[in-house]
């Protein structure tokens, strides 16, 4: 059974969002997804700086098995990057909650979470999808 920490937020795309308390939020891949993804060998990050609306492909992270984009949860401009990914892919495999992270994005004005899964609605999800 993945790891679904109850502090974050989620998509059905597999997407965690961590709300920092300071208008910004820190976004990767679900335990779920990297799991399914297999040992990631490449990870493309965006630039700092660029716009994302909610839905846009933001990532990409490569595995052995396929590359998958990762989608921007929320509208907002991207403030970092984990840029220890260029060098330790793996990072994302291993600690996906930590380490792992991909994308500090700050929300754009009147963005919120509410519209994300909690933890039990991601739950479901990934049930749904491993029936």
């Amino acid at each position: 059974m993945s790891e679904i920490p109850t502090e974050l937020r989620y998509t059905s795309s597999h997407e965690w969002v961590e709300d920092q308390g300071d208008g910004t939020v820190t976004l990767g891949v679900t335990d779920h997804a990297q799991d399914a993804l297999g040992d990631l060998v490449f990870v493309e990050l965006p630039e700092v700086g660029q716009e994302l609306a909610a839905g846009d492909a933001c990532a990409v992270v490569e595995s052995v098995k396929a590359a998958s984009d990762v989608y921007a949860p929320v509208k907002g401009s991207v403030v970092e990057v984990n840029e220890e990914l260029e060098e330790h892919p793996e990072y994302v495999n291993e600690d996906p909650y930590g380490k792992g992270w991909l994308v500090r994005l700050e929300l754009a004005e009147g963005v919120g979470l509410d519209d994300l899964l909690d933890a039990a609605a991601y739950q479901a999800v990934v049930e749904a999808e491993e029936e």
